[in-house]
Order: structure tokens, then sequence, then C-alpha cells
């Protein structure tokens, strides 16, 4: 592993990205939610997710001149068209809107079709939470898992995110329906690791630790069983329907993934007349939470997001850690 300064980081992101005619404002701050995503440590969908984002725009899956825009309104609800552009941009714009409808209604949901892969999905959850809100957010993907009892690939593992402000900072909960996110078996082959835990089927059908294999069978196994290909089926078809788009199914008909469809789901507490009781249970819950005895004494309990500020300060004093051959990839761009 090599550090790379943020500014760094940022700069090379804007190169590569106005490189292929994307706009200056548009490249800034495309560039800067990828790279706040590794400074704040969730490297397999910031830095080393940059080079397929690129290959996305290369062969014209990804338009970098087109942005999300509303395409029907029912009151708190909106839905957009993302035009295939890119999928961090859309994804900004859209919860930019749902925040707004929640300042204005206490509840706004954008509902958003034909869009590319958000990157990290808890960026935009952050976005609510330091708005004083309450978010849910997901995203339908193509087929990456099989449902409970079949053997073929149906089902996407369609990431839920959900943001809660708290006076110590955001509880962040940013998941995958599958045990490991795809991002996470691609870093395991990378550093050339097994798999903790089984994470998935290979191609003979049995379990396996083996993250090679479990990519190329496209069999990741579900969180809770039967119990996670029912929640990620459930998000695939609201997420559709509210945005009139695209179903995994559907989506699994494209060459590549594209075109899926997202929800921005986000509630407006910051004028509740009970807020600050509301705020004192929310720490009271987390701080019994962190005295919880723990298994290691040297793990100590934590929440969702917890450590996401200290992980931040560290790699913008030491650089942000990036594996040498994905940023000798991303210098080549």
């Amino acid at each position: 592993m090599m550090r790379i300064p943020f500014e760094t980081m940022c700069a090379q992101f804007e190169r590569v990205l106005e490189s292929r005619d994307m706009e200056k404002h548009d490249a800034e701050l495309c560039a800067r939610l990828i790279a706040e995503t590794s400074l704040e440590g969730v490297y397999t969908h910031g830095a080393n997710r940059f080079a397929s984002l690129i290959k996305g725009i290369d062969e014209k899956r990804v338009d970098v001149h087109a942005h999300a825009q509303m395409s029907d309104s029912f009151g708190t609800l909106e839905r957009w068209d993302g035009k295939r552009g890119v999928g961090n941009l859309n994804a900004y714009a859209s919860m930019k809107r749902a925040i707004e409808l929640a300042k204005k209604h206490t509840i706004g949901c954008v509902a958003l079709k034909h869009t590319n892969h958000w990157m990290r999905p808890g960026t935009y959850g952050l976005m609510a939470a330091k708005e004083g809100c309450i978010a849910l957010l997901w995203t339908n993907t193509m087929p990456l898992m099989s449902p409970w009892g079949g053997s073929d690939t149906k089902i996407g593992n369609n990431p839920l995110v959900l943001a809660i402000p708290t006076g110590e900072g955001p509880l962040l909960v940013d998941m995958a329906m599958s045990l490991f996110s795809y991002g996470k078996l691609e870093t395991y082959v990378r550093e050339k690791k097994e798999l903790p835990v089984p994470g998935g089927w290979d191609e003979r059908g049995e379990l396996t630790t083996d993250p090679e294999a479990i990519l190329q069978s496209k069999r990741s196994l579900p969180i809770g069983f039967w119990k996670g290909t029912s929640l990620a089926l459930a998000l695939d078809l609201i997420a559709a329907t509210l945005s009139g788009g695209r179903t995994t199914r559907s989506i699994g008909s494209l060459e590549e993934e594209g075109e899926v469809s997202q929800v921005f789901l986000v509630f407006d507490i910051s004028k509740f007349p009970d807020q600050k009781n509301l705020q004192r249970e929310i720490q009271a819950t987390l701080d019994d939470l962190m005295n919880s005895t723990p298994l290691d004494a040297e793990k100590p309990v934590r929440y969702p997001g917890q450590f996401r500020e200290q992980t931040r300060k560290e790699n913008l004093e030491k650089g942000i850690p990036v594996d040498e051959a994905v940023w000798n990839t991303i210098l080549s761009l």
C-alpha cells in the first residue's frame, strides 16, 4: 500500500475526468466525492472503483454530459430521469432535492431511474444527516445473487443505506444484501486473501471462502440467508416501481450494468418540538450499546459509522492508503 495526499487524489481524478470531456465543475464534484470516499476509509467504493467509472465513460455507457432531471411530481415524491449520466453526480442531485422536499414538507422522496453506479451510497445518507434529517436510500443492481433455493443468478445485491443524525456524528448503516459486496470481493482477490467466512458458492455449487470463485459464479451468499434475498427482491421492486425504471431482471438483459433504479427518502426531524429529547434518547442508546462487554477486550463494541471522522482525520494527515497497482492504473488513465 502507498499513501496519496487527498488533494493529489482529487487533482488526478479531475484531470482524468476532464480528459473525457466532462465539464470542470462536474469533474470537481465527481472527483471530490470519490476521493472523500477513500478518505473516510471506504476504499472499495472510492479510488478502487475509479477505473470502472472511466471504463463506463469510454464505452459510452456513462454520458458525462447528461444530468438527472425531474420527469414527474406527486407532491412530496418526485420521479427523476438520470439519462445514463454519471452515477454519483445523479445521486448527489437527487439527494439534494429530496432534502429540499423534506425541509418543505417534513418528508421528501426522489425516485431516480436510468442512472449508473452511485459509487459509495453512504455519501448521500451523510448529506441528509448533516442537515438534521433521517435518510433511507437504496439502489437495485444487475443480477448478482441466486434466489434462496435456486442455482441461477436472478437477484441484485441491492445496497441499502440508513443515516441518523446524532450529537456525536451520524449513525450510518451502508450495506449490500450480499454478505460481501462485490467491491470487497475484488479487494480480497487483489490482496490474494481468503474470506474470513464463506461468502458465496463456486461454480460447482459449493460454499467457498475463495473470492475469485464467487466473482466467477456470481452467486454471493445473501445476508440472513433467505431473508436477504427476500429483502433484496422487495427493494428492487419498490425502486423500479417508484421511479418507473428498470428492475434487476431488466438490467440483467443489458451487456453491462446500467440504467439502475434508486430511491432517496428523507425525513426532516430538525423542527420536531421534542427534538432535544429524541437526541438524548438516541445518544443514551448508543452509549448503552458501547458499554456492552466485548468478546475481545481489544475490540470494543461500536456503532456503524462511529470511527468515520477518526479515519478521515488520520488519512488527511498521513495520506489516503491506496493499493500501488490501483494507483498506477489511475495514473495511466
